[in-house]
């Protein structure tokens, strides 16, 4: 019997475009994970799947792209007919596509947590917040009595965020409690609305919310990416664009690729203003790391071999995957600059 996480991957639209991305997360009890870790490894390798898949004893979190007939492979295999069985079922599955090769190899982790919060009174399994379905968000958000709250990291929340969202400037998610203990009270803040990429986060935070005491918490379904693909651009409160974790680096409305890139020294994710500074160096530093010597100097030498490889007519690992994107997001931007200018702007 196929589960609806199933049907959802066999029934949605193919575009014209060779590669599948699925990221996909659930809360369940897999305390059997490290016997899973090699089958799992080896149906995805099998079949030329790249990405990362996270496994732990409290559930699977992670994104993988592959050719549409694997990636719906997979999809049977954790749903429906491998050795997951039944208790990945209503799993959180979303489906995009790439012109490109988002990843460059597979690997299937063992972790204690899928999403590392560290705090141990906290079960999603037991307990989470009110979930908003993407269309209602909006008037949720809008309401003067609600205090909205951004859980992802700070270099997420500079490419783009909702209106009106609070910043905790975390550098990781763990430090979220000691946001959550210097800024918000429960005897203050009655409603706290919450969102983070794809929804895992969201799920440990307002589980944690519930455990010291907030009375209502609500967190968008589907997280951000969900809202881009079903919530058309006019109706959009979502300004910029959402950070991802493969190389098409950020994506906009309808799940396209966005204009954001990666400084390859620091893996900061960058806008065409950071592109613009005159710290931007292609392949070597950035605005966010200028004062970091030593990553300049072993991004500068990663660049050298980068450009000796193309002068030979060979690959660097990473190079095609990384400059094709780059070049896509570039005619990408032109196109954008010609279509403004066309138009008065």
């Amino acid at each position: 019997m196929k589960t609806l996480a199933h049907r959802s991957a066999a029934t949605v639209p193919q575009p014209d475009h060779p590669y599948k991305v699925m990221a996909l997360y659930k809360f369940a009890s897999l305390p059997d994970a490290e016997s899973l870790k090699a089958p799992l490894a080896a149906f995805c390798c099998g079949r030329g799947i790249k990405g990362t898949l996270i496994l732990a004893p409290e559930g699977i979190n992670g994104t993988v792209a592959g050719t549409p007939e694997a990636i719906d492979a997979l999809a049977d295999y954790l749903f429906a007919d491998g050795p997951f069985g039944t208790r990945l079922a209503g799993a959180e599955v979303k489906y995009s596509f790439a012109d490109t090769a988002p990843f460059l190899r597979m690997k299937v982790r063992l972790k204690p947590e899928i999403v590392t919060l560290r705090a141990p009174q906290v079960d999603p399994n037991r307990q989470v917040g009110t979930y908003v379905e993407p269309e209602d968000w909006n008037g949720l958000i809008e309401r003067n009595d609600v205090v909205l709250v951004d859980t992802r990291n700070d270099y997420e929340v500079g490419l783009g965020t909702f209106q009106r969202a609070l910043d905790p400037h975390t550098a990781n998610f763990t430090e979220f409690k000691d946001y959550v203990a210097k800024n918000l009270d429960p005897a203050r803040d009655k409603k706290v609305a919450m969102f983070c990429t794809g929804g895992i986060r969201c799920e440990k935070a307002s589980s944690y919310l519930l455990s010291q005491g907030f009375e209502e918490v609500f967190h968008l379904k589907g997280g951000i990416l969900k809202y881009l693909e079903v919530v058309p651009e006019t109706e959009s409160r979502f300004a910029g664009e959402c950070f991802v974790f493969d190389e098409r680096v950020s994506v906009g409305h309808g799940l396209e690729p966005g204009t954001a890139t990666l400084c390859r020294a620091c893996r900061h994710p960058l806008t065409e203003a950071d592109r613009q500074s005159e710290h931007f160096h292609e392949g070597v530093s950035c605005p966010h790391c200028i004062g970091e010597s030593e990553k300049h100097a072993a991004a500068a030498e990663r660049q050298r071999q980068m450009e000796l490889a193309r002068a030979r007519g060979t690959a660097h690992l990473g190079d095609d995957a990384a400059h094709t994107a780059a070049r896509r997001k570039s005619e990408k931007q032109a196109q954008a600059e010609r279509s403004r200018k066309a138009n008065g702007g």
